[in-house]
């Protein structure tokens, strides 16, 4: 998955397509334990067909999957999601702009803030998808990174975000008080 990272990363950045590392490995990226699952970049909607073919001309396999709001490519075994339509906030100029650039295996990239990352996290849950053990390890493992009243204020009218803001503090992950 790394060498999928760096070579991904690196044909996006030479061919002028402004993405950001998301998911599990933007996580790993900022301190968080390691992620096996899959490869998940974000990336301005009007971008992704460009990155589909240049992903392509890297020899990767591409599909455009019944959801709308990603495409993928496969290197071999692994899949390589880049997120255009995120249900938590929309891929811009802005978002790219604020997540930091760090080096990731060697490779410059933009990384996701982990505000956003648990943002994104928590707003995508609906009541059939709930797995709060993923965004508990990221807000263990990231907690002194994370903007909680940023986060409070963004994911403010989800029961389920509300839910995991309880916990969090219970949990004395999160500072706890009345304020979040």
């Amino acid at each position: 998955m790394r060498e999928t990272l760096k070579i991904t990363a690196a044909a996006l950045r030479d061919a002028g397509i402004p993405f950001v590392l998301a998911g599990g490995f933007a996580a790993w990226a900022c301190g968080a334990p390691p992620s096996d699952h899959d490869l998940d970049l974000m990336l301005k909607p009007e971008d992704a067909e460009r990155a589909l073919e240049v992903l392509a001309e890297k020899g990767m396999r591409t599909e455009v999957p019944p959801e709308e709001w990603l495409v993928k490519a496969h290197d071999g075994d692994v899949m390589v999601d880049l997120i255009f339509e995120p249900r938590a906030f929309p891929v811009d100029d802005e978002l790219i702009e604020r997540s930091p650039m760090l080096e990731v295996e060697a490779v410059r990239m933009r990384v996701l803030r982990p505000t956003d990352l648990l943002a994104s996290k928590l707003l995508a849950m609906r009541e059939h998808e709930l797995d709060y053990d993923s965004v508990v390890e990221v807000a263990r493992s990231l907690r002194e990174q994370i903007d909680w009243d940023e986060l409070r204020d963004r994911t403010e009218h989800s029961p389920y975000a509300k839910a995991f803001l309880m916990l969090v503090r219970e949990l004395e992950i999160a500072p706890g008080g009345e304020d979040l």
